[in-house]
């Protein structure tokens, strides 16, 4: 593999973390957000209040997103393998 090669699997790898993480990641800045808004408007300034919402949004986020993240990396595996393989 060349150096060209190698840079250019790097950048994949990058990107497609960052497609991976963006769904859940920002489902847990919407709700971190909303909370934070509530928090301001209601004066209860409880530092754990946060915690709750937020786990279970991004926990529920993961589940909503599994398919795409499954067939996101499931492509990038199987290019990975044809590009093994055509060496």
């Amino acid at each position: 593999m060349s150096g060209a090669e190698a840079l250019d699997l790097g950048r994949e790898t990058i990107w497609l973390t960052v497609l991976i993480a963006a769904g859940p990641m920002l489902v847990g800045l919407i709700v971190g957000l909303a909370v934070s808004l509530l928090q301001t408007l209601t004066q209860v300034q409880e530092q754990t209040l946060v915690f709750i919402p937020k786990i279970l949004s991004i926990f529920f986020a993961v589940l909503l997103f599994l398919p795409i993240m499954g067939g996101l990396l499931g492509r990038f595996t199987q290019d990975l393998f044809l590009r093994i393989a055509g060496q």
